[in-house]
């Protein structure tokens, strides 16, 4: 008899792991998912079209809140565990809710959920969300690229739409964001390779994603998001940490995990970076991992016309996934109210919604406002906080182009950072190792 389990996830490794490990199980059978960290995810389900032939209606989503209830109403022998960026202490706290409500607790590895690729596959993954992945994943597209190899990059997923829509996404142009109705937090990751003429894969079926992959790329770049360990087994595995975060490379999972299988290490040493955390790291790292190389990165911070916004009062936007479950306090947008002396306005005050409600879920957050758009009424509430904002003007210190696709009262200069190819050279030389 096939034994009911509830996977607990937040729309992303959860679905990979159902059709790579679940969906054809003789052994068990998902009766529910639970959904976290994505506001309003939960009133969704798991089409039974994608599910297979082993489930005849769709699979029901709950908010997590619910798990011991629906421990009991399914009969659930067993909890997987299925999403990222989780302090440990975090994950044990749900293993006991399972346990004490006589469930089973789980976790699925590497073997377990690696898709196999017929093309070499460099994967750049981290210890914590808001390590630089993507700054590093395009560095290293455009390296692939100058070499006269055609790259595609398969990004983390971030499907918070329709998944029965969502199975397969290619991006090319700026039209495809809008062919598929991409969010803040998708654009943030995309945008910067439709710019540079580099596709990019998202969706919900990564074994669908990685054969059209193989059909157009010399090279596969597996950029990956929060902390979670890459869906494509690696040649090549880079992590980055984050020294403004010393310690959390131990602490968080799957963040060690990461740390512990990897080739390279990129210990990015971005603005707040100090002495002590460097050493905290690098001593971490070595009691986990001796085999791995490790470099030591640094990145510049720009803002657009610095001219104008000396001594300015300013509204400051930063990463909504960093500041808000990746536990930073500041981004890039702060750096720059620092060095041109920027009156800063508090964000929360002006907060509508959701947005409000993010203050009170993260309370380590002062005065910065995360750029959290992951449904259209969030973005509107987005919009409506800033244009409730008494400043002069607006630092964007998120990803994206906010000025694309916001109807803002107030001018907003763009800000942000990147990694000089110098930095990376030792990389590319790996990687040229990899292609031989």
């Amino acid at each position: 008899m096939k034994k009911n389990v509830i996977i607990i996830g937040a729309a992303g490794r959860d679905y990979h792991n159902f059709l790579t490990y679940f969906k054809n199980n003789s052994e068990f059978n998902v009766v529910a998912f639970t959904q976290a960290q994505i506001p309003g995810i939960e009133k969704r389900n798991f089409p039974k079209e994608l599910a297979g032939r082993n489930y005849k209606h769709n699979i029901p989503f709950y908010p997590e809140e619910k798990l011991p209830e629906l421990i009991k109403k399914f009969n659930v022998e067993y909890v997987f565990l299925c999403y990222s960026d989780l302090s440990h202490q975090d994950v044990m706290d749900k293993a006991s809710i399972v346990l004490a409500n006589g469930a089973n607790f789980a976790l699925l590895g590497t073997n377990s959920t690696y898709l196999k690729s017929k093309k070499p596959v460099i994967s750049v993954t981290a210890v914590r969300t808001g390590c630089g992945k993507s700054r590093v994943s395009k560095r290293i597209a455009l390296h692939l690229k100058s070499k006269g190899l055609n790259v595609v990059s398969l990004r983390h997923p971030m499907p918070y739409g329709l998944l029965n829509k969502q199975e397969v996404e290619k991006f090319y142009t700026e039209q495809d964001l809008e062919k598929y109705n991409a969010t803040i937090e998708e654009r943030e990751e995309y945008e910067q390779y439709i710019k540079n003429q580099i596709s990019i894969f998202a969706g919900v079926d990564y074994r669908k994603i990685l054969n059209e992959a193989e059909r157009e790329a010399d090279v596969i770049l597996w950029d990956g998001g929060n902390n979670d360990f890459s869906f494509v087994k690696p040649n090549l595995n880079i992590v980055l940490v984050d020294p403004r975060r010393a310690g959390n490379e131990l602490t968080y999972y799957p963040g060690q995990v990461n740390m512990r299988m990897a080739d390279v290490i990129l210990i990015h040493k971005m603005s707040g970076t100090t002495e002590e955390n460097l050493k905290i790291v690098r001593e971490n790292i070595k009691k986990v991992n001796t085999k791995a190389k490790i470099i030591e990165i640094n990145s510049v911070i720009t803002v657009e016309n610095p001219q104008e916004i000396k001594n300015k009062s300013a509204l400051l936007i930063g990463d909504g996934p960093t500041l808000t479950h990746g536990g930073m306090k500041h981004g890039v947008a702060d750096y720059i109210a620092e060095k041109y002396k920027l009156n800063v306005v508090d964000a929360e005050k002006y907060a509508v919604g959701s947005i409000k409600q993010i203050y009170k879920k993260f309370p380590h957050l002062k005065k910065v406002l995360p750029a959290m758009g992951y449904s259209k009424k969030q973005i509107n509430e987005l919009q409506e906080t800033i244009n409730r904002a008494k400043c002069d003007i607006v630092i964007d210190g998120s990803p994206s182009d906010l000025k694309k696709f916001l109807k803002v009262n107030k001018k907003i200069y763009a800000s942000d950072y990147d990694i000089l190819d110098k930095e990376l050279r030792e990389v590319y030389g790996f990687i040229n190792k990899i292609l031989k």
